[in-house]
């Protein structure tokens, strides 16, 4: 009897065994041809982005495939990117046509490959249209400086400027030929009324090449309330210079207030980039640099109180901590590994006494208080009293200031309590991105009060809107194309200036502030007055469409 219960028992064993391992078999089965099916079958085409922007009569740019909606840049998990890894990118301006490889993100795969994904989105966002757009000629006026085109022959003495030949200097001579200018110079003579440099600026290469070898033979202290030193070259260029203060992965400490946080030369770096993706070119060419504490600032600078400062840690490395408002001390001192030290070198400007420039004071500037509230955090129609107020009451100026609201939300940047202008041009001219340092503190955490302005106010230009829209299609990934532009500087040979949470953050800030328009299009669609969120900045654009 026992042996015909255990016989009986084993085959109902053996029994349900076999039926699970045959459900297993047969989900298996089902889930292979659900993934096979996403990869074969083409998402709907969805062309609602800019429904409302523009209608095709004079230039079209059409990007078909099976890219991303902005409410889907976060989601790129294997299926997204599977189903769009075959995906090809078209780009048509008039009769000329680009192809190009898109539709996944570049972090999926290896570092090299990663890069390589990245660098290719990279140049053809650089050759999309919305950054190739024709320019009218720009008249003298709008230049910010300019060469004497004709000496007359007793001034021929100052027709060419020639250096005294200082110690550590060169002996230039420099005339009206561009060919004679060094890059600073150039870059100098290209700023106009509406950008630092133009697109694909062939000066470029160079400028980034001197600020990150040329011998530095002069370093000095500059104003501020953190440490910051301004370098000289032999070829009588200038540059700004802001040391690495705490590793790149750090994050902002959540207990610190806006105005008690650090400075991060990485910052400077990664700002830059994001501006010329961005297609402002608003913020002065930095790069990355490897900086002999010793060789190249304690044995140049003529700053005796900066050189006190100098002192050996108890693991041997050098640190110096200079004069400055905050952090200027043997608590907080910079320290090179053993000499060697991080840091971003930013050109510098026209000096003042060429052109001045003028600091304007921001609407929206935070209160720098730990219980006080500022304006705008109180009053609820703030934006209407800016827009009676000068500037803000005509021209481009509260545009200007949005484009500048968006790139800070995107950087998590929350120290813009002041910006300027070049006083030349007046009131109708850009805005400098200057002092970004501050930026980029924190990735898991986004600061939505920076969009403020934006949420009160809903303008913005009608460029700015097509390329964050274009930034967040998956041929065009924000998070891919500023990997791959980061991958060019000198300081990426040492490690990546952002880490991936932080690219990360870019991809999601994008999404809302797109959601953050499409808020506010919806608000006065209802009171009738939609079209007034949409600025169209330039005939061109009206007529540009993006059809995904």
């Amino acid at each position: 009897m026992m042996w015909r219960m255990y016989r009986r028992s084993r085959t109902i064993c053996l029994f349900l065994a076999f039926t699970t391992i045959f459900l297993h078999l047969l989900l298996a089965l089902l889930s292979l041809s659900t993934y096979h099916q996403a990869c074969d079958t083409p998402l709907s085409p969805r062309t609602h982005i800019l429904r409302e922007l523009a209608h095709t009569n004079y230039t079209s740019v059409e990007i078909s495939g099976r890219a991303a909606l902005p409410a889907d840049t976060t989601q790129r998990g294997s299926s997204t990117n599977d189903a769009n890894k075959d995906a090809k990118g078209h780009v048509q301006t008039g009769s000329a046509s680009i192809n190009m490889a898109g539709g996944v993100g570049c972090n999926g795969a290896s570092r090299a490959e990663s890069l390589e994904c990245g660098l290719s989105k990279l140049e053809a966002l650089f050759d999309h249209s919305l950054y190739t757009m024709p320019f009218t000629h720009i008249p003298e006026e709008d230049w910010l400086l300019k060469v004497k085109p004709k000496i007359k022959a007793s001034e021929k003495s100052s027709q060419m400027w020639v250096s005294a030949s200082q110690e550590g200097y060169e002996d230039m001579q420099w005339n009206s030929s561009s060919d004679s200018h060094p890059p600073w110079l150039r870059f100098h003579l290209g700023i106009s009324r509406w950008q630092l440099y133009p697109h694909r600026d062939p000066n470029m290469d160079a400028l980034a090449q001197q600020l990150a070898t040329h011998p530095i033979v002069s370093a000095g202290k500059s104003g501020g309330t953190q440490l910051k030193l301004v370098m000289s070259f032999p070829n009588y260029g200038q540059a700004m210079l802001k040391p690495m203060k705490q590793e790149r992965d750090d994050e902002t400490n959540y207990n610190l207030y806006y105005f008690s946080d650090f400075e991060r030369h990485n910052a400077e770096i990664a700002a830059f980039h994001l501006d010329r993706i961005l297609g402002y070119r608003r913020v002065p060419p930095v790069v990355g640099r490897l900086v002999d504490v010793v060789k190249e600032i304690k044995d140049v600078t003529t700053d005796r109180k900066l050189a006190r400062t100098f002192f050996n840690s108890p693991v041997g490395n050098v640190c110096f901590y200079g004069q400055c408002s905050y952090y200027c001390s043997t608590e907080h001192a910079v320290c090179g590994r053993p000499r060697k030290l991080e840091a971003s070198v930013a050109v510098m400007l026209p000096d003042l006494s060429l052109v001045t420039r003028r600091t304007w004071r921001s609407p929206w500037r935070r209160s720098y208080s730990r219980s006080k509230l500022a304006n705008w955090e109180a009053e609820p129609n703030y934006c209407s009293t800016v827009k009676k107020t000068p500037p803000y009451n005509k021209g481009t100026r509260l545009l200007d200031f949005m484009d500048m609201v968006i790139m800070d939300f995107l950087m998590s940047n929350m120290d813009r309590h002041h910006y300027e202008t070049f006083e030349k041009f007046g009131n109708n001219t850009f805005l400098l991105h200057l002092d970004n340092g501050r930026a980029f503190g924190r990735h898991s955490k986004d600061e939505p009060s920076i969009l403020a302005p934006l949420e009160q106010c809903c303008r913005i230009r009608r460029s700015t809107w097509l390329r964050l829209n274009l930034l967040s299609l998956s041929q065009y990934y924000l998070s891919d194309v500023m990997r791959a532009s980061l991958s060019r500087d000198p300081l990426h040979s040492v490690a990546p200036l952002l880490s991936e949470p932080h690219l990360t953050a870019l991809d999601r800030r994008l999404k809302t502030v797109l959601e953050t328009v499409s808020r506010c299009q919806q608000q006065r669609r209802e009171t009738g007055s939609a079209d007034d969120v949409i600025f169209d900045d330039t005939p061109y654009l009206k007529d540009v469409t993006l059809a995904v």
